[in-house]
């Protein structure tokens, strides 16, 4: 966690030690949000909310049986549908999962 001056502090920050699984930020401009969410790679993106909602149950998806931290995870044979990744995005309110 940081306290940066301005938006290119903060993807900066979150390149460098983020966790490509879920990474999120504070801000009360969602002009801000967008950007993060746009220029961060990553597998789930919070704004104003805890990265605590990852989680297979939490997303609809039922029991997690394994969490893969890859961007591309097929192997063998690969149609279209094998290339494509998701990227989750929540929008909180400064929501924590209890």
């Amino acid at each position: 966690m940081k306290l940066v001056d301005d938006m290119d502090a903060a993807i900066d920050h979150i390149r460098a030690h983020g966790t490509q699984h879920p990474d999120a930020i504070l801000t009360r401009s969602t002009q801000n949000a967008s950007r993060v969410v746009k220029q961060v790679d990553s597998s789930a993106v919070y704004v104003n909310a805890s990265t605590c909602f990852t989680d297979g149950g939490q997303f609809g998806l039922g029991a997690e049986v394994a969490v893969s931290t890859q961007n591309l995870h097929a192997r063998g044979l690969m149609g279209l549908e094998a290339l494509t990744t998701y990227k989750w995005v929540a929008w909180g309110d400064d929501t924590l999962r209890p």
